[in-house]
């Protein structure tokens, strides 16, 4: 139902922490004109886990409206929470999101057949089409490819965001659930090696950057023009990595408030981007062709 580069959008906020909302109608107009292929709002990149139930719906529905259809918004709903999480994702549905985006519990540390159990009961609840997000680094929770098999049997659990950065695990995964089942990497380090071995796109921190670029990548990927692609990635890996200096999305927001994009805000507990790794950014930006 997606392809291409997905933007895993941060959420402008001023240095108080208030939400800019002219900020983020800018990104968005931003984004649709690079050509960003799809729209992912408050995940984790979004700092979510930060935000209010009112503010996401608010974020939500002001994005779907703005949108109007140009390209696909898809909402992070997940929690550590079933029933928060079916909370988030039924509000998603009646923003009009196109799809949730629901990551593993985190903290909980859940069996596998509470992992199924759970992603069941909400996918059984909503109308959305659901995309599972597994990234064991963050959550402490691994949701693993037989799992992920059997929840693929399931209607409208569309695909899985795999953030593990695992290119053979993707490849078993797309071998037990079919071509149907979408994979999206949610690794901008190893994305292009995922894609040219079956993902359809990724959802990524780097398209914040450069989503031109991240665009044109994808683009050269999936209509096989491979040296085009490493071309266009080889000029990105320095922003794939610098981005993660810190933890994410610490210094995307410092970057996108070095271009001009947003305020410098960022909610406790993260803290504004540590000075000493302010140069090697700024190198990967000026690689990438944004500043």
């Amino acid at each position: 139902m997606f392809k291409g580069s997905i933007v895993a959008l941060v959420t402008p906020m001023q240095p108080n922490g208030n939400i800019d909302p002219q900020s983020l109608h800018d990104l968005i107009e931003w984004h649709i004109s690079s050509k960003t292929d799809a729209i992912s709002i408050v995940g984790t990149t979004g700092e979510a886990s930060t935000l209010k139930p009112d503010e996401q719906f608010d974020i939500v529905s002001r994005v779907v409206k703005q949108v109007e259809k140009r390209v696909p918004v898809i909402a992070g709903t997940g929690t550590n929470s079933t029933q928060h999480t079916l909370e988030l994702t039924l509000n998603a549905e009646k923003a009009g999101a196109d799809a949730a985006l629901i990551i593993t519990p985190y903290c909980n540390k859940p069996s596998q057949k509470g992992l199924y159990q759970h992603y069941k009961l909400i996918a059984e609840k909503t109308a959305l089409p659901i995309i599972l997000y597994n990234v064991p680094t963050r959550t402490g929770c691994d949701l693993l490819p037989e799992t992920i098999e059997q929840l693929s049997k399931i209607p409208n659990i569309i695909g899985i965001k795999e953030a593990t950065g695992n290119v053979d695990r993707a490849i078993e995964i797309l071998k037990r659930c079919g071509k149907k089942f979408e994979i999206y990497s949610g690794d901008d380090l190893t994305a292009m090696d995922l894609m040219l071995n079956g993902a359809v796109g990724v959802i990524s921190v780097t398209a914040n950057i450069a989503p031109r670029k991240m665009h044109d990548m994808c683009e050269a990927v999936l209509s096989g023009n491979k040296a085009l692609a490493e071309k266009l990635n080889d000029e990105l890996i320095p922003l794939h990595k610098n981005l993660f200096l810190e933890s994410n999305p610490v210094p995307a927001k410092w970057a996108l408030h070095q271009m001009g994009k947003i305020p410098p805000g960022i909610r406790l507990p993260l803290f504004p981007f540590d000075p000493k790794y302010h140069t090697e950014l700024k190198n990967a930006m000026h690689a990438a062709g944004v500043v």
